[in-house]
């Protein structure tokens, strides 16, 4: 008996939509009803075709060694239980690739239970498969493990004089070493100098809905319902990884609940789930627990960073350099591009920056929310505020005065640039003339206050991204990609770009995303998913009405608008053209080729952000409150500012909780990150963010895709948590170098509270 195979996620439209328009319309979110509702299902809510089956994955409790015996018979028997799968029963995978890592770090092999050795604490050693949750959590609890551990590496600054230089590019396409000029020689005779180092933590991606797969196969060929931003690279390595033609392989993930770059690559749960599926003979569902996530889950590395300016004594700067240390695996090389951030910042003749890695046995460091930008920008913009009070400057003048006229490593000119624009009109929205021109000077009873800035960015990349449209007979319009939607509004972006580009109204028009079926895209991740995903819809539209003008005979162009179609001098409803011309619909794919890496691209291309705070620092308890929070930003042309504001206020609170919360603590015995859940490991909740905006430049972007927009999904995250430890220095006059920015560390300060 033919099972029947899952239909695309299909949300129908909210009234809200009746009446809206196409791009630039901040009407509400398409898919809001059906979330509000519970319609919208997420990873771990399908079923499959029969009765699942649920996993639970027993981890290593050593940072390092080999499994010496593993007994699952106690675990075997227990009730309800189906199978149990180690190393010694696993199928045959494909991988592990070699370090460095390949090209693409997320379409590879990425094998689980595939050999003894133990790599780092928390990873999977077995997985037990019942036919209830309970039932498989309790047999996971039976399964025992003798080790025979190996001296394990952990410790980040016993080991940091190891550090060594990435033979090959690291994350981004990005160089790890970039000099100019006489750095040496301008610093030493720089009158006016900053020598600091910075200290980032691990951090860890903590979306609401954990990584959860349910795998189902059908003969040969697998059905995934998998949290995964992007879709093709998912398909990539669970091929690679099981040795199964991609073709087999169906990936469905319509709704995500959060990810910020930890879904980007496959993560064990799938991978498992696909391999106990497929030898039981029937759907098998794995969720991550919060725990398992903090070894199994993307983390950003621990960041040690040392930044030197020199200036004259007028504040320009004549010398720059960033010197970045950080943690990786002898497995699975990840170096962050944190040094990247200052790149094209300021002028400065003289520059170095260097990237540098420490190899420890833990889990390894990968995507996490501006990866680079977030941490390499708590350093500089630090050190640039430290620059300012040295100078005696204002911080936004000292940073206005060194604004470069093209970027100033490679002497390229920006494709647009308005971070001038977001210092100067955040500042007057902020009411930065009002900030303390001392530290400390500034009290309202016992809280002292005082004002950060910091400036932001973040590269504009362009991908590979394609699409397919079609008209029905009745003239409305159905787009389909590959895309994926975070929970920022892509359901409903990518709406508006298809009726801008029909010239119908939205409630004519249905998007479908969430299904590797479709044509592919670069998915959600690198703040490119919008920018190239709605250029592959462009070029689509642009191959249908060619065929349009075929069909019709037309000597000229095809135009679309206010529901008609224009040629020739000619105007006719859509419906009555599809009547006459493609009675059955008509369809056409199309596809917008991705940007080369930075450095080969003919212009620099960025969005761009400031961030402003205000705080508040109680001089007896020394607790830290953000009283405010402005954030300027440009990102070319917003597609739909409502879905827009809310990303960019998203990634404030997620540096607020960055510069004031997130930090995970690594026990220096055992690798394991220790505070290890919600209630140690500190985000931001409500009583944390009080006054939030956002403050949208207008900017006009011409040369990254038709569109003309820039990525905003990690710009709002860059510089808050610096802009956060400057307001410190201007309460307290305490300056913190570590993120998070705690109240332990400001006690330590010059005391004048």
């Amino acid at each position: 008996m033919t099972q029947q195979q899952p239909t695309p996620e299909v949300i129908p439209l909210s009234d809200t939509w009746r009446d809206a328009k196409m791009v630039g319309d901040p009407v509400h979110r398409l898919d809001g009803p059906a979330k509000v509702r519970g319609q919208a299902k997420y990873a771990y809510e399908y079923r499959g075709a029969g009765e699942v089956a649920y996993g639970w994955i027993v981890e290593a409790t050593i940072a390092r060694g080999r499994i010496a015996a593993i007994d699952t018979r106690a675990a075997e028997s227990a009730p309800g239980v189906l199978m149990v799968m180690t190393h010694a029963n696993a199928p045959r995978q494909g991988g592990p690739p070699p370090r460095p890592t390949q090209p693409n770090r997320f379409d590879r092999p990425m094998p689980v239970l595939f050999q003894p050795a133990v790599r780092y604490h928390g990873e999977p050693v077995a997985l037990v498969v019942a036919e209830t949750l309970e039932a498989a959590r309790a047999a996971a609890a039976l399964v025992t493990v003798r080790y025979a551990a190996g001296r394990a590496t952990v410790d980040f600054e016993r080991n940091r004089d190891k550090a060594y230089k990435p033979a090959n590019r690291i994350n981004a396409f990005a160089q790890p070493d970039t000099s100019e000029g006489d750095f040496a020689g301008a610093f030493g005779a720089a009158p006016v100098k900053v020598d600091a180092t910075y200290v980032t933590s691990y951090e860890h991606n903590m979306p609401m809905e954990p990584h959860a797969a349910i795998a189902e196969w059908q003969g040969d060929r697998l059905t995934l319902w998998s949290a995964q931003q992007n879709l093709g690279t998912a398909v990539g390595t669970i091929a690679k990884t099981l040795l199964i033609p991609p073709g087999n392989i169906r990936v469905l993930s319509p709704f995500i609940g959060g990810g910020f770059g930890s879904k980007v690559p496959v993560t064990p749960n799938a991978i498992l789930a696909a391999m106990a599926a497929q030898q039981l003979g029937r759907p098998v569902k794995i969720a991550q627990t919060r725990q398992q996530m903090f070894a199994n889950t993307a983390h950003r590395p621990l960041n040690h960073q040392r930044v030197r300016l020199g200036a004259e004594r007028d504040g320009r700067l004549i010398a720059f350099a960033h010197d970045v240390i950080q943690q990786t695996t002898p497995y699975d090389e990840f170096i962050e591009q944190t040094a990247t951030f200052g790149r094209g910042m300021y002028q400065a003749p003289n520059r170095l920056t260097t990237s540098r890695g420490v190899m420890l046995d833990m889990p390894s460091g990968d995507i996490m929310r501006a990866p680079g930008e977030q941490p390499g920008s708590f350093a500089l913009e630090s050190a640039m505020d430290e620059l300012a009070h040295a100078l005696k400057m204002d911080p936004i003048e000292l940073r206005l005065l060194n604004e470069p006229a093209r970027d100033p490593e490679g002497d390229k000119p920006f494709s647009s640039r308005s971070l001038v624009a977001c210092l100067k009109e955040g500042a007057a929205k902020f009411g930065w003339v009002q900030r303390p021109s001392a530290p400390g000077s500034l009290r309202q009873g016992d809280w002292l206050v005082g004002f950060g800035v910091a400036a932001a960015t973040f590269p504009a990349f362009v991908r590979p991204a394609s699409a397919m449209v079609e008209l029905t007979p009745d003239g409305t319009a159905i787009g389909r990609a590959d895309f994926t939607d975070l929970g920022t509004g892509s359901w409903t972006s990518m709406a508006q770009i298809l009726a801008k580009e029909t010239g119908l109204p939205v409630n004519r028009v249905r998007f479908e995303i969430g299904d590797s079926r479709f044509p592919r895209t670069a998915g959600s991740g690198g703040s490119f998913g919008m920018t190239s995903a709605g250029a592959g819809v462009h070029r689509a539209c642009e191959n249908l009405r060619a065929e349009m003008g075929k069909l019709a005979g037309a000597s000229g162009a095809v135009k679309l608008a206010e529901g008609r179609v224009h040629w020739d001098g000619q105007a006719q409803p859509l419906a009555e053209f599809m009547r006459r011309y493609a009675p059955k619909g008509l369809s056409a794919q199309g596809g917008q080729g991705g940007l080369p890496p930075p450095e080969k691209l003919p212009v620099s291309a960025h969005s761009y952000g400031a961030q402003f705070v205000e705080i508040g620092v109680h001089r007896v308890t020394f607790e830290l409150r953000i009283r405010r929070a402005l954030g300027a930003f440009a990102a070319g042309r917003i597609i739909n500012e409502r879905l827009a504001r809310s990303q960019l206020l998203g990634g404030m609170i997620m540096g607020i909780g960055s510069g004031l919360h997130e930090e995970s603590v690594v026990d220096p015995r055992h690798g394991q990150f220790v505070n290890r859940d919600l209630a140690e490991y500190h985000i931001p909740v409500h009583a944390d963010i009080r006054n939030l905006d956002v403050l949208f430049i207008p900017e006009r972007e011409e040369v990254l895709n038709p569109l003309g927009t820039k990525g905003l999904g990690e710009i709002g995250i860059v510089g808050v948590a610096a802009a956060i430890a400057n307001a410190v220095f201007n309460a307290t006059g305490a300056r913190v170098r570590e993120a998070p920015v705690t109240l332990d560390k400001v006690m330590v300060g010059p005391g004048q509270m």
